[in-house]
């Protein structure tokens, strides 16, 4: 918020015995017409309105909101001031690492360390490093939890500094839940208030977070999206967000969902569209009377997938279901009062009927959404119930066809005798039993992730399935790794109130802990015979689980087809164990009498699931988040110095001195041009930020892998990339490093690897990219769409700019990795008209870019590609560095150095 309150266009809102003061946007001389704006397009408006400056916000940008109705579009830059800025830990860690880099470096240069400071507020929930490695036991909770501490006391003990050091900074501690169900069930307010000149001002709650799902805000009216750590690192320092106001995309929802589809199947379905209509970098606001139909947990299950739909955010306007939800998750009554009373004389409030202007629209008749997962590899790719077997098998006849070459080429031999076993399947001994692995068998079923155990209505169903299931004489399929893994303690208070968690626990779905674990990687090993059957025949194996990404090589290293479901249908496909099965008209198995047991047999009726859901209480969120920053009796017990600046171990292999500030001056040098670099890699479509930076387990022959045993490091304490992201050692040797990346430089091969020139050698990225550093070789990275889609993960820019690539050319950027490219002082560059097959790179060239030392956003640049032989092409690129805000960070070598210079001034 700004410092002073202007009094210009402020209005006073009287509620009680108390009065507030807002900033009105029909005191604006084109309020009449801003009436008409989207809802999101709103919030925006008055943020600028409230933060109206004369520099940083003008006149003329408020304008620009009432000239957008006549477009849907504009090309404006705005500066957006959300109110607070939302971490996990894992983005989190390096976020508070840079801060007290930062520290130093300001002091080196002759300010004061605790001029770096949080000046908004910052809420850290560590949510991101528990791990599946105990399950199916009464156990598997104490011991992960267990295991979580012993692992990542280093990084914990770092954050109880920042937590005791830095002003604004707040930190849930583990094992209390996931950062977004958290901010949904408890920090987010709607409404916002904060004391300015002795009087409270009120204003809509809005953020920016450190993950990519921090759209699922958006469900309580609030809006927010994710930013990359570094943007957030500066937007909690002051800065505020650079951004081109948005088109708004209007998503019509109607009627209502069918007798047995859940919100799963909703949300698969919207993503689906949203993708095909293409809406990245836009904003999607839902409208229609349908809303009136959809609980609210439902609308935060669809917020959180804006990132798979690629849109900034999927907003939701406050109404009648928000102020029942605030009610039900504890908020105060004075609380719900002011949001509905605000949002109304704000017109924020959704009306019956609404239909503001949007830039494009589109919608849907909720009422014929089918059952639906999606896969093998990406979330919009959704398959309804019935075609799963034939999606599966379509997506395996690649992989069979280079067997079966494999296989004739060498015939006769062990090769072709594995290769036909691995086609066949395999047995293998588990607990003194022998099992036949097939190819398609589920070996990971994980109720897990923000999206659906945020949605007591999923949840119920599973566990009423799970009832169903277990009366009827059904069990899992011995190969199946099962857990649960909720959101927050609340899942379980509701679970264990409905009598449901027994039924779960039979089945295997015991609890491992309140976080992201499969998700993001953090599956843990599987069983070793599983294991080794899998690696021995190059087997392909499937997973299931209630996430939001199942990106190749995320969910577990081994598990190439892994699929996105509700609830209750990760616990049918542990049933059934594989996802050969039909699960429309085959049996999941037999009952006590032998008989077949069908899915309809056991699927909870709506009716079933709605009286599981009215368990769901109030009383259940008072008490959980009654002392939600305590932490357990582990947390309590860390002790931390009291000091303004870091402690730095230089034997931590978790939390190192980053080597970013080190060198710099109080100006920036000049930037250059880049003249004959060297390729680093080339890159096909789709290279999400997982295969730049993985978050997943490390492996033993990696860079990253061969460094943690040189500190004489065991395999079995590697931990994952995503716990290690504080020491930049192991998340620059992680960088390119996933199993599944595919550099086109090379042939047929996967992994991190790459040809260094002139030598012609295969080295891995890390290595050719050391080599090229010390023959003082700028690099570049070509790449084709959507690069870096996926989790907003600032060590795939961090990494990227500490291999040395000066500059990304790429087909077209996922919105938050394109904007951390800059903030790390990477130039992004995109083809007009070219690509990298068009141009037949083949890796061997070299590269020159011209233009950089006189930039202007959006400029057009000449790229000169010299070939091997000496002969040379020119190609002309767009620069997308959007805004001249933009354009000060990359000048300035990144974001966060231009924060220290304004500190220093």
């Amino acid at each position: 918020m700004s410092t002073r309150v202007n009094a210009s266009y402020t209005e006073t809102l009287a509620l009680g015995q108390k009065s507030y003061l807002y900033y009105s946007l029909q005191k604006l001389s084109q309020g009449k017409e801003l009436a008409r704006l989207p809802k999101s397009l709103k919030v925006l408006t008055e943020n600028l309105l409230r933060n109206l400056d004369g520099d940083t916000v003008t006149e003329d940008d408020i304008a620009a909101m009432a000239a957008w109705l006549k477009q849907g579009e504009s090309s404006r830059e705005i500066a957006f001031r959300p109110v607070r800025v939302l971490m996990q830990d894992f983005t989190g860690v390096p976020a508070v690492v840079d801060l007290a880099a930062m520290r130093d470096a300001v002091q080196r240069l002759g300010g004061k360390a605790e001029q770096v400071n949080p000046l908004s507020a910052v809420d850290l929930v560590i949510d991101h490093s528990v791990m599946v490695d105990a399950f199916a036991s009464e156990q598997a909770f104490a011991i992960n939890v267990d295991m979580e501490m012993a692992r990542n006391g280093e990084r914990y003990a770092f954050l109880r500094w920042g937590q005791k050091t830095f002003d604004n900074f707040s930190v849930v501690p583990p094992g209390t839940g996931i950062c977004h169900q958290v901010n949904l069930e408890y920090l987010g307010q709607t409404v916002w208030q904060q004391e300015q000149d002795n009087q409270t001002v009120i204003c809509p709650d809005t953020l920016v977070g450190t993950d990519s799902h921090t759209t699922m805000i958006n469900a309580l009216g609030i809006l927010g999206w994710g930013v990359g750590g570094i943007e957030a690192e500066a937007a909690m320092l002051g800065q505020p967000v650079s951004m081109l106001i948005p088109e708004v995309v209007g998503f019509k929802l109607t009627g209502k969902l069918r007798e047995g589809i859940t919100a799963t199947d909703l949300v698969l379905t919207v993503v689906q569209m949203l993708r095909s209509k293409g809406v990245v970098g836009k904003f999607v606001e839902f409208y229609g009377d349908g809303l009136a139909t959809l609980p609210l947990a439902d609308r935060a299950t669809i917020a959180n997938m804006a990132p798979e739909y690629g849109a900034t955010c999927g907003f939701f306007p406050v109404d009648e279901e928000t102020l029942r939800y605030l009610t039900l998750t504890g908020r105060s009554a004075e609380q719900v009062e002011l949001v509905e009373a605000y949002s109304k004389a704000q017109g924020l409030w959704r009306h019956a009927g609404d239909e503001p202007v949007f830039t494009d629209t589109l919608g849907l008749d909720m009422s014929e959404v089918e059952a639906c997962l999606a896969g093998p590899k990406r979330p919009q790719d959704r398959v309804t119930l019935s075609n799963v077997p034939q999606a599966f098998s379509l997506s395996q006849e690649l992989v069979t066809e280079r067997k079966q070459e494999q296989r004739l080429e060498n015939e006769g031999g062990q090769t072709a005798v594995a290769v036909e076993q691995s086609l066949k399947g395999t047995e293998f001994l588990l607990n003194g039993h022998t099992h036949k692995l097939e190819n398609g068998a589920v070996v990971i079923a994980a109720i897990t992730s923000c999206t659906n155990t945020s949605n007591p209505s999923v949840l119920m169903a599973a566990g009423l399935l799970a009832k169903a299931a277990v009366e009827k004489g059904l069990t899992r399929a011995p190969w199946v790794k099962s857990s649960l893994a909720p959101g927050s303690k609340v899942v379980t208070d509701y679970l264990i109130k409905a009598g449901l968690m027994p039924y779960l626990e039979e089945l295997g779905f015991y609890l491992v802990g309140y976080g992201c674990t499969t998700c993001i990687g953090n599956s843990g090993p599987l069983p070793e015979p599983i294991e080794e059957a899998i690696k021995k025949n190059d087997m392909t194996v499937a997973a299931v689980l209630s996430g939001n990404r199942n990106f190749e090589g995320r969910i577990h290293p081994f598990v190439k087809s892994n699929w996105l479901a509700s609830p209750p249908l990760v616990v049918a496909y542990a049933l059934a164990g594989s996802m050969n099965l039909d699960l429309t008209k085959d049996a999941l198995g037999t009952d006590k009498d032998g008989k077949p047991v069908y899915l309809k047999d056991i699927w909870p009726s709506q009716q079933a699931i709605a009286e599981a859901v009215e368990l769901v209480k109030t009383e259940m969120f008072h008490k959980e988040y009654a002392a939600v920053f305590d932490g357990d009796e582990h947390w309590r017990a860390i002790d931390v110095a009291n000091s303004s600046t870091f402690n730095w171990q230089s034997d931590s292999s978790y939390i190192q001195h980053p080597p970013f500030f080190q060198t710099m001056d109080k100006t920036p040098e000049p930037v250059r041009d880049i003249s004959k670099a060297r390729l680093l890699a080339v890159l096909g479509d789709s290279v999400t930020t997982d295969h730049i930076s993985p978050a997943g387990s490390i492996k033993a022959d990696s860079p990253a892998g061969r460094y943690l045993q040189s500190l004489g490091i065991e395999r079995k304490d590697f931990n994952s990339y995503g716990s290690r992201r504080g020491n930049h050692e192991v998340m620059m040797r992680g960088t390119f490093a996933n199993i599944r990346i595919r550099n086109l430089m090379l042939e047929n091969v996967e992994g991190g690897e790459t040809r260094h020139y002139p030598s012609g050698e295969q080295l891995s990225i890390y290595d050719a990219a050391m080599r090229y550093q010390e023959e003082k070789v700028p690099l570049v990275v070509v790449a084709g769409k959507e690069y870096g889609t996926g989790s907003s993960r600032d060590w795939a820019a961090k990494g990227t700019l500490l291999l040395g690539v000066r500059a990304v050319i790429a087909e077209s950027y996922e919105r938050i990795h394109r904007s951390n490219l800059i903030g790390m002082g990477v130039v992004p560059l995109e083809f007009i008209s070219d690509s990298a097959a068009s141009l037949g790179l083949k890796g061997d060239e070299l590269i020159s870019i011209k233009g950089l030392n006189e930039l202007t956003p959006g400029k057009e640049l000449q790229v000169i590609i010299e070939a091997a032989d000496g002969n040379k092409q020119e190609i002309k690129v767009r620069c997308r560095i959007d805004t001249g805000k933009e354009l000060i960070y990359y000048q300035h070598g990144g974001i966060l150095h231009y924060v220290i210079r304004r500190i220093l001034e």
